[in-house]
């Protein structure tokens, strides 16, 4: 009986402090009719009234459960969501929220759509799962630059008119230029402008995984029904797809369902659709049919102006110099920068002394030095290519098509994507104004010769490697 009342009080404890960071809104819709029905010290099972309800908090909300139960626990504890078994849907139709929390969802008032920003500020927020929506990345926090203008653009009218506006939106850009952010700001507009949306965001590992685990338990059928019924789906790095052939097919089937009944679909990725290696062809022919849109690096200002919206965020006051000189030294990827700032704000926490340019400069030292060996130019990667292949610098860049001088700029182009943050464009003009498809063409033709040719390979990577460390 001891025991017992112990378990219970955590439980108890949790959903208080649940309460308490959650608006009475939000706290309604997905808590309320949470069933606790078993607990220990060490873990805690929750009974949802349905599969798409227990499916959203497992997807958006389990890290803070499961982060408030370990802290008042004292220890790790294992948070499971379950559906009621009278829930469970016999007609094979999608599970739908209760009568009572479509009711509650249809009473918000827009103006708490800023709800997300105040849990923000009341809760750390983990980034463990991939899946879980992020209440700061909203639009609002998005800062639009020349580089990620359209991108902003499409999301926005996207997520105001889904399944008409552009679908599938397909995004594609380096790491940390704020692919994922867009997509958690469309998740959260489309539940702001229709609480009761159905809306999946999933990274391409967590849906490969599922799929497998579906596989194995016998659960297709439940997998299916979740994932080609839902609103609107967001699919993070679907460029790890790549070779994946049962997950493709299944992939595919669930595309076509979503498109055929006016579903949105949004997907992120590094690289072009056509540039994933060991992509069906049919997939990549789908992902072309609506707009296709790049992130690029930001350009000074907009670096500057992302700095001072973090800076804001973790309430920290910088010198204009030290915010130019952050924006100067640290350009290629929007999360590096953001790291940078929260070094600066743990010393300035730690440390009662005004921070100056020297001694930003000391801190990030380790930081600044990787940034410039990965800094690599197009210019550089020419002159490196050049004398590699015992070309004049003026052929490489020339109109001349012959096969001695054709590959080494080929090979030139393939390094300049590969190394660089340029887009397309600007690496084409670079080789005397082509055009970004003969980029790509470049790219895919050195990629089959070095899956071919071993000496080839070895000598591109070769270049790789001395252009990395700075061996231009």
């Amino acid at each position: 009986m001891p025991d017992s009342t112990i378990a219970l009080s955590l439980w108890e404890s949790v959903n208080q402090e649940l309460k308490n960071l959650f608006p009475n809104d939000l706290f309604d819709m997905w808590f309320e009719e949470l069933v606790c029905t078993e607990e220990s010290d060490a873990k805690i099972v929750l009974t949802a009234p349905n599969e798409f309800n227990a499916i959203w908090i497992e997807n958006n909300y389990l890290d803070i459960i499961s982060q408030q139960a370990r802290s008042f626990a004292g220890t790790a504890v294992t948070v499971t969501i379950e559906v009621a078994e009278e829930s469970h849907a016999a007609d094979g139709k999608a599970p739908e929220p209760t009568t009572a929390s479509v009711n509650r969802l249809n009473t918000l008032d827009r103006r708490d759509a800023r709800s997300a920003d105040s849990i923000s500020n009341r809760v750390e927020v983990s980034q463990t799962r991939r899946t879980f929506l992020n209440p700061r990345n909203t639009f609002d926090n998005f800062v639009v630059g020349s580089g990620n203008q359209l991108s902003h653009a499409a999301s926005m009218a996207v997520a105001n008119a889904p399944g008409r506006a552009y679908n599938p939106l397909f995004v594609y850009g380096e790491t940390g230029l704020g692919k994922t952010h867009l997509m958690h700001a469309v998740a959260h507009q489309m539940l702001v402008n229709n609480p009761n949306a159905r809306i999946a965001y999933v990274s391409t590992e967590k849906f490969t995984n599922e799929f497998i685990h579906a596989i194995r338990e016998n659960k297709l059928t439940k997998f299916r029904k979740y994932y080609r019924t839902v609103d609107a789906l967001l699919v993070d790095d679907i460029h790890f797809l790549s070779g994946k052939e049962s997950t493709q097919e299944e992939f595919f089937h669930t595309f076509n369902d979503l498109f055929e009944s006016g579903r949105q679909i949004f997907l992120a990725s590094d690289r072009p659709a056509n540039e994933i290696e060991r992509l069906e062809n049919r997939l990549i022919s789908r992902f072309q049919w609506g707009l296709v849109t790049d992130i690029q690096a930001p350009d000074f200002e907009t670096r500057v102006a992302i700095l001072r919206n973090k800076a804001a965020a973790m309430n920290i006051s910088l010198a204009p110099e030290i915010m130019n000189f952050l924006a100067e030294r640290v350009s290629r990827n929007v999360r590096r920068m953001e790291g940078a700032l929260t070094r600066i704000a743990s010393y300035d926490s730690l440390i009662n002394k005004t921070l100056d340019l020297d001694a930003v400069e000391r801190l990030l030292s380790d930081l600044l030095h990787e940034e410039t060996l990965t800094k690599v130019t197009v210019d550089q990667i020419q002159k490196k290519v050049s004398d590699f292949y015992q070309i004049r610098f003026s052929e490489l860049i020339g109109r001349r098509r012959t096969s001695a001088i054709v590959f080494p700029r080929q090979v030139a182009m393939y390094i300049s994507r590969t190394l660089t943050s340029d887009p397309l464009k600007s690496i084409g003009d670079a080789f005397g104004g082509r055009d970004h498809g003969t980029v790509i063409h470049a790219c895919k033709q050195v990629e089959n010769m070095m899956e071919q040719d071993g000496s080839v390979k070895r000598g591109v990577d070769y270049l790789i490697k001395q252009l990395s460390q700075g061996g231009a």
